[in-house]
């Protein structure tokens, strides 16, 4: 027998269980273990020990396992049958029986040794209940009480748990204390080997969603859906709503009576700027309303490539664009189409190069005149290759077009066709593009001229661009909205299509 009462033992697995909310089961199998380590100390390690406590009566029994054989060659797991029958009248070569051992007394080693065993076995009870408990919650927002700060890290006692807020996830220049009480929101829990991770936020857009649930009981209740959220956490955000039920403001809804649904929401997110916005279907539409307070002039959607631009005046410009290009990004983010914003003369300004390039373009690779370019680009053609692939009847419809001007401009477009291809192939050599590009069955000709005169000669150096680097992107600076040229943007691919040709690229980079 142990030393410690049974009913103690019994009254320990409880109180243990309770506090660390684990199973009964599991505390009593943890002592089990402990008991063999101290048993194995005592009696030897070569022992195969089992111990078992009767859950209704803490009754302790300690045993090793032995195999029946006819010739014991290891006393230590091996008994003959003549003192089998004597632990068990029944027992027959090759069975297995626990033959008893002697009472224990812990010793202070191998107390210390179960005390060990005990603590840890606990403790990953205790991680794996809250593994299993919070990775079912992700997407929730928790209370819990700043515990500490590490390295500008915040660690959260959420009651059952802690959990850790990363700098980057809290809200700037927010000032946590220790013993404050605050919401977050759980966007991530690992189990790692230091026990579960549980990942939680206070700059997430979501967490601002959840926020406006717990606030707007129409939201909460499915009646008014939000649609889209984006987030300058500590400064502003936008949320758009939306509500088929046509008796219901969703955005008057959101701000609740004199402002005090959304007066909560901005309180707990530290004064932070809130739009509600009305979402709508349209998305030139939700672009004007995302936009706000900027009044917008014009709309012009490049489906392909999901892009927007729009158009104000010269004293919106800065409205539109918003401080260090905040309001752009914003609306961008909650549409997913980039916004472009132009001002009246910018889009007249563009408009008018954009055809100029294209009417010279014709009248360089078509050895046409200027009258005639200007036609075909008035007509919505920006490339021989959409000359070669028109309809007859498409070209023949343009006012002044016969069948003859057609036949010659589709020949002609042909042969310029031809023509640009044998001036690639030959600058591409001049260039040293290696063959690992040229064989990149995705890119054509063109394509690979640009890209070996950005000095992208091979596939690694392709593999290793983003899409924004093909596609171009905006770059905030100040109060601009500044556009960085990509190093295909003019071949108009969608994104969707640039990142499919970095992917496959990386693939065969990956293979080799």
């Amino acid at each position: 027998m142990v030393s410690a009462n049974k009913i103690e033992i019994l009254r320990i697995a409880e109180t243990v269980a309770q506090e660390k909310m684990i199973d009964k089961e599991i505390v009593l199998a943890a002592l089990e273990e402990a008991i063999v380590k101290a048993a194995k100390t005592s009696y030897g390690e070569e022992n195969e020990v089992i111990a078992e406590i009767n859950p209704e009566n803490g009754e302790i029994l300690i045993s090793r396992k032995l195999l029946v054989v006819k010739e014991v060659k290891n006393k230590f797991l091996e008994i003959d049958l003549k003192s089998a029958k004597k632990i068990n009248a029944a027992a027959e070569i090759d069975d297995e029986l626990l033959d008893p051992l002697p009472p224990l007394d812990f010793g202070r080693v191998a107390a210390q040794s179960a005390k060990q065993v005990i603590t840890s076995k606990v403790r990953e009870a205790e991680r794996e209940r809250q593994y299993s408990e919070y990775k079912d919650r992700i997407g929730e927002v928790v209370n819990g009480i700043v515990k500490r700060s590490e390295f500008g890290n915040i660690i959260l006692d959420l009651g059952k748990a802690e959990g850790v807020i990363r700098k980057d996830q809290t809200i700037p220049r927010e000032n946590l204390r220790n013993g404050d009480r605050v919401k977050a929101y759980i966007y991530d829990v690992r189990s790692e080997i230091k026990g579960p991770q549980i990942f939680l936020s206070r700059s997430h857009p979501q967490f601002m969603a959840k926020l406006f649930t717990q606030e707007v009981p129409e939201i909460y209740d499915g009646i008014i859906n939000i649609k889209s959220v984006a987030r300058d956490a500590g400064s502003r955000a936008k949320i758009a709503v939306y509500t088929e039920d046509g008796a219901i403001d969703p955005v008057g809804a959101c701000v609740g009576m004199r402002g005090s649904r959304v007066q909560a929401v901005v309180n707990e997110l530290q004064g932070e700027k809130i739009d509600i916005i009305k979402w709508s279907p349209d998305i030139a539409n939700l672009a004007i309303s995302s936009l706000s307070p900027a009044e917008v002039l014009k709309v012009v959607m490049d489906e392909d490539q999901n892009k927007i631009e729009v158009v104000v005046s010269e004293a919106h410009l800065s409205l539109a664009i918003g401080r260090r290009g905040q309001n752009v990004k914003l609306a961008t983010e909650l549409t997913g189409w980039e916004i472009d914003i132009l001002t009246e003369d910018e889009d007249s300004a563009k408009r008018q190069q954009d055809f100029n390039e294209k009417t010279k373009n014709f009248v360089d690779l078509l050895d046409v005149d200027e009258t005639l370019s200007q036609l075909l680009v008035s007509e919505g053609f920006s490339s021989v290759e959409e000359i070669v692939e028109a309809d007859k009847d498409e070209l023949m419809s343009i006012e002044g077009f016969d069948e003859d001007i057609v036949s010659e401009l589709i020949e002609r477009s042909e042969k310029s066709i031809e023509r640009v291809e044998k001036e690639n192939i030959e600058t591409l050599k001049n260039l040293n593009v290696d063959e690992s590009l040229m064989n990149f069955d995705f890119l054509s000709k063109s394509m690979l001229v640009k890209l070996a005169q950005n000095e992208i000669k091979n596939l690694d150096d392709f593999a290793g661009l983003t899409t924004d680097d093909l596609l171009g992107y905006y770059e905030d600076r100040h109060d601009k909205n500044s556009k960085v040229q990509g190093i295909l943007e003019e071949f108009n691919l969608t994104k969707d299509e640039g990142d499919q040709l970095i992917l496959e690229a990386r693939k065969i980079w990956l293979d080799k």
